[in-house]
């Protein structure tokens, strides 16, 4: 059975949460009370990740989905990759190395609350978000989809646009994992 791209990915981000929630857990545990308030702290940890991720997931599977397109696009052209094109396990850590320090400057620039994050702080988000966007084995699509999100995010004007570039990105990072 072929699960949908936005599938693949919320399912993914469970395992990773979950994981985290239970070494989390177990450690606070352990640490408050031994063995038996380690495990008991862990399994709790790891239920309300799961849960939640799984209370969540019609709201992840809607920013992962494409947007719908007026008329039916035509179908791609082959691509040929030569070795410059950085098609391979380093280039997609890359690519999600972009993703992610974009995803912190957005978080930077939109902060939830209104005094949540120093301008030093936006600053230096901004700064690693250039430096990892401009390395060499970064495959050209998901470079261009981090320039337009940089840009949308640069602007700082509105969220919902940025939001839209985000998405393009996350999706342009797992169309050339989907690639190989």
């Amino acid at each position: 059975m072929r699960y949908s791209p936005a599938a693949r990915i919320h399912l993914m981000i469970t395992f990773v949460l979950v994981m985290c929630g239970v070494a989390g857990g177990a450690c606070l545990g352990w640490l408050l009370g031994g063995r038996v308030t380690g495990v008991l702290a862990a399994v709790a940890a790891g239920l309300g990740a799961g849960i939640g991720s799984f209370l969540s997931r019609r709201h992840v599977a809607d920013f992962l989905r494409p947007a719908p397109a007026s008329a039916p696009a035509p179908a791609p052209a082959p691509v040929a990759f030569s070795e410059g094109d950085g098609v391979g396990g380093y280039a997609e850590g890359i690519a999600d190395a972009v993703l992610v320090s974009v995803a912190t400057y957005q978080a930077a620039a939109f902060p939830l609350t209104a005094f949540g994050v120093s301008e030093e702080e936006r600053d230096a988000r901004r700064g690693l978000a250039y430096r990892v966007c401009a390395h060499e084995g970064l495959p050209q699509s998901v470079r261009v989809s981090a320039a337009a999100a940089l840009e949308a995010v640069d602007q700082g004007v509105d969220a919902g646009h940025a939001h839209d570039a985000m998405k393009a990105l996350s999706l342009a990072v797992y169309d050339h994992r989907t690639a190989r």
